[in-house]
């Protein structure tokens, strides 16, 4: 029976061993168990995939659920495997759009649909970047997220995080800076916070219905 069972081990090793070698080789299968061990990027809150990490829900949460953003420091922990990163780590890389094969058959249907972040704009953000050059695009994003932060602990009555961070999100940098100044000009440090969320709620909702942004996760 011992001899079955150091046999089993091995097979089970050896599967893994080569689940995780075509994983680090870029396919992007989800193999249930395994764990990547990612180099730490010196940006997380912009992910090699276009996903904006600084401005999701779960870079704002407390405890195990929270994301460090893409291969931040406990990445893995959170995030077991990710094809994408995985293929721009082997190529070395920081970001797909610096690939010669961008965009790839990876995201093929990619950003059809959202998760706890919106997929919606990681092309248009990722050929902004690449426009821009990241150091610009890393000083939007800062600024974007020390807005979201302000939103965040002045106008958040425990139900607006998810909408806050899709609405700074996907609007533009200049219409999510208007609104955060009328809103402190509008309230004061006293006003009841459930009345400065509903504030905030209906100038993003409006200012984002006016250009055609729809303010819900894709499902």
């Amino acid at each position: 029976m011992k001899c079955v069972k150091v046999k089993n081990n091995l097979s089970v090793a050896k599967n893994l061993a080569q689940k995780t070698l075509r994983y680090a080789q870029g396919d992007s299968t989800n193999y249930e168990g395994m764990t990547m061990e990612y180099k730490t990027r010196e940006y997380p809150q912009f992910a090699a995939c276009g996903l904006n990490c600084g401005l999701c829900p779960r870079y704002y949460t407390d405890g195990k659920s929270r994301c460090p953003g893409c291969a931040g420091e406990g990445f893995s922990e959170v995030h077991p495997t990710c094809g994408i990163l995985s293929c721009c780590q082997r190529k070395g890389i920081e970001y797909c759009f610096e690939c010669d094969e961008f965009p790839c058959k990876k995201f093929d249907s990619w950003g059809d649909a959202d998760s706890f972040i919106t997929h919606r704009n990681y092309l248009s953000d990722m050929e902004k970047a690449k426009r821009m050059g990241m150091d610009a695009y890393k000083s939007e994003l800062n600024e974007k997220m020390s807005i979201l932060a302000r939103l965040l602990s002045c106008y958040d009555d425990g139900r607006r995080k998810g909408f806050f961070c899709l609405a700074v999100n996907l609007m533009e940098l200049s219409d999510i800076k208007t609104i955060a100044d009328q809103l402190d000009s509008n309230t004061m440090p006293e006003t009841p916070v459930k009345q400065k969320a509903a504030a905030a709620f209906e100038l993003f909702s409006e200012t984002a219905q006016q250009q055609g942004i729809s303010l819900k996760l894709r499902k």
